[in-house]
């Protein structure tokens, strides 16, 4: 059985409004309209088809896709939508999407196919194409768009989206939110881009920390059929924050979609205590960082949260027994 995360469950019944009983429709994937929402939770596809066929016999559904589409944001994805950030070029963000989709769902996955035209970021999914799969394939296309304005330094519209199953009664709302064409009934679920979008760098794009998100989702990936590891999401959500001084646990915790207490005693179930985490982390990056020659001990001080390099350097020869500029010159030279 094929599953996909919760979050697409909790978007699509908020973006469908008060035509719904929202908690009667979460209900059905068994999700508690009370409780937090967190991504690493899991649902069957199936059951999210027929989720979607329910709410489809309530409200239109023909811009509903696009609506939660454009709902999306990357700070909901956990640690890729981190790394989506992260990445350098909106190509490589989307090269992510290609090697880690699987922490996403396991229905579905994704492959960027040069083309004379540009490229082409095309969804995979296997089944049967009933009403559900159709909304939930729109969704993930709109979504995929979503997320890349969320890093774009200038307005992103892709060439053209192509879409396999039939089109709806009208098109004229995702061919207004995509900003470009939109062809239904053809051989592929994709978006086509041009070479020149792809290339185009991120606003939020950090070499140093997307090499250090690297492992983290590796680590994730391969144990993807087993609980996921808390401390591997709260690492790389710390990591992502460090930029912005010191982490504060209430904050990481709500980013996890849990409670500061329940992030507290699952942290203590590993043996760990949030400022020990937070070390680990700073630790961790500071090292990656150090290893990239064109950054100044001032500004991965910056990024390892601390407000002085003083600072800093006391805390890096504590844990290494090095300053930062020995540890460079002795490890790298």
């Amino acid at each position: 059985m094929g599953y996909v995360t919760s979050l697409f469950a909790h978007k699509i019944v908020a973006a469908a409004g008060d035509g719904i009983d929202a908690a009667k429709m979460l209900s059905l994937v068994e999700i508690d309209v009370n409780c937090p929402w967190n991504p690493k939770q899991m649902i069957p596809a199936e059951r999210y088809y027929d989720l979607l066929e329910r709410i489809a016999e309530q409200i239109d559904v023909t811009d509903l896709p696009v609506r939660t589409g454009a709902s999306m944001r990357l700070d909901e994805y956990g640690a890729l939508g981190l790394a989506f950030k992260a990445a350098t070029t909106l190509g490589a963000s989307y090269a992510r999407v290609e090697r880690y989709a699987r922490l996403w769902t396991s229905v579905a996955e994704y492959e960027l196919r040069p083309t004379t035209e540009g490229t082409l970021f095309i969804l995979h999914r296997a089944g049967e194409r009933r009403l559900g799969m159709r909304l939930s394939n729109e969704a993930t296309l709109a979504s995929a768009v979503s997320i890349a304005r969320q890093v774009c330094p200038e307005p992103l519209a892709p060439l053209e989206v192509l879409v396999q199953h039939p089109a709806p009664h009208s098109i004229t709302a995702h061919e207004q939110w995509f900003g470009c064409p939109v062809r239904f009934d053809t051989d592929l679920d994709a978006i086509l881009y041009s070479e020149e979008t792809l290339a185009r760098p991120n606003i939020l794009g950090d070499e140093g920390i997307s090499k250090y998100l690297t492992p983290h989702l590796d680590a994730e990936l391969s144990e993807v059929t087993r609980e996921p590891t808390l401390v591997v999401q709260a690492k790389a959500s710390i990591a992502q924050s460090l930029s912005e001084g010191a982490p504060k646990m209430p904050e990481i915790a709500r980013s996890l979609g849990l409670s500061a207490r329940s992030f507290h005693r699952r942290l203590s179930d590993h043996g760990m205590t949030f400022q020990t985490l937070t070390e680990q982390t700073r630790r961790d990056l500071a090292e990656g960082l150090l290893q990239d020659e064109c950054r100044s001990l001032a500004e991965i001080a910056f990024l390892t949260g601390f407000s002085e390099q003083s600072a800093f350097s006391r805390a890096f020869k504590r844990w290494v027994g090095k300053t930062p500029a020995s540890y460079r010159k002795d490890t790298f030279h």
